[in-house]
């Protein structure tokens, strides 16, 4: 008879490891197959315009005749890089301000003053994230170039506030709901005003969040292609859309200038890109956007 008091020893025989399955399934080989080709093929791009960049002459060989970065140089004197620089850095400081400024208290009323239609309202803040640029780009354009403020910084500035606004509520919204309300109740018990609440007690424990959705903005509005392109001047071109013209221009002009022009632009885009990721989570945001339309 077993004794059901003594353990029962269900540990592997010694000397026979147990075995880790390592086959999958055929879909799961495919899925990781395309996965594997499009990073090969991201890969190989990406990589072919970086050694064009500093590529000398580069015909029928694997590698260029030699390596130089002149062409950085030139792309910089050559598309006056320093110009499109100074309007790039004006237009996003200027679409950061004006997005927190708007963004943060509507954020706020979303998160702490519960109203009939609050879901229909945060739904129509997320449109512009949701939708295509372009599929209200020429509308807000037509607008724009109607009332004057199109092919100046201020028609760009007004068409990337369309989506950054929203950009800014939906990176907000959760920083305010982490705040206990007790906070401010406190507050207003000792006599501090609406003002007083915001800016000494509530803008201090959301700085994180506005630096956040800050960065968020920044990185959209220095990718932003579609509205700054419909709306932007000879005057108002940020880097991406002058990059678009060096590309399209008429006339006899050196590849690696413009694929070194490209480089600086994807190496600025990565660099904020990881800046941001440092700050927020994007499955955060996907959450809460689920939570508000369920």
């Amino acid at each position: 008879m077993v004794d059901l008091r003594e353990p029962i020893d269900t540990a592997p025989p010694v000397g026979k490891p147990r075995r880790r399955r390592l086959t999958a399934s055929p879909a799961a080989w495919l899925v990781w197959g395309v996965v594997a080709f499009f990073l090969v093929s991201l890969a190989g791009v990406i990589g072919s315009v970086v050694v064009s960049s500093v590529g000398r002459r580069w015909f029928d060989t694997w590698l260029p005749d030699g390596f130089t970065t002149s062409w950085y140089s030139q792309a910089w004197d050559e598309f006056g890089l320093f110009q499109v620089l100074i309007v790039t850095v004006e237009v996003s400081l200027l679409v950061i301000g004006i997005s927190v400024l708007i963004g943060v208290p509507a954020a706020y009323v979303l998160a702490r003053r519960p109203f009939p239609g609050r879901r229909v309202a945060y739904l129509l803040f997320l449109l512009p994230i949701l939708m295509p640029p372009i599929t209200y780009g020429i509308p807000l354009a037509t607008v724009l170039y109607k009332y004057g403020f199109a092919g100046h910084l201020s028609g760009v500035v007004l068409a990337n506030l369309v989506p950054s606004v929203p950009f800014v509520i939906l990176t907000m919204t959760p920083f305010i709901e982490q705040i206990d309300p007790t906070i401010e109740r406190a507050a207003r018990m000792c006599g501090a005003r609406t003002r007083h609440v915001f800016l000494r007690i509530l803008a201090p424990l959301l700085l994180p969040g506005i630096l956040a959705a800050s960065i968020l903005v920044l990185v959209r509005t220095v990718g932003m292609f579609e509205l700054t392109f419909l709306t932007a001047g000879p005057d108002s071109q940020t880097l991406v859309v002058s990059l678009y013209y060096s590309m399209s221009a008429a006339g006899i002009r050196a590849q690696q200038s413009v694929d070194a022009m490209a480089v600086m632009y994807t190496s600025m885009m990565i660099v904020l890109l990881l800046t941001a990721l440092r700050f927020v989570n994007p499955t955060q945001l996907v959450a809460r956007v689920k939570d508000d339309l369920d």
